[in-house]
């Protein structure tokens, strides 16, 4: 079973917070392996960016994103 890391944001337009878990792959299978991460808020469904370092840290870490 892959270890799943916990991916967080939040909205800038309406301050709702969303929280997946994903592994590895699926991190890098959704956004490619890019610094920047593109979420979609689940109520106003406004997208937005999110740093990768900033959203799933561990993720970050272990992969040597700087």
């Amino acid at each position: 079973m892959s270890r799943k890391y916990k991916l967080t944001g939040k909205c800038p337009q309406c301050g709702c917070s969303a929280v997946s878990h994903l592994s590895k792959e699926e991190i890098e299978k959704r956004f490619s392996g890019v610094n920047n991460v593109t979420l979609t808020c689940g109520e106003c469904m406004k997208q937005y960016l999110a740093d990768i370092r900033e959203s799933c840290p561990e993720y970050a870490d272990e992969c040597k994103i700087r």
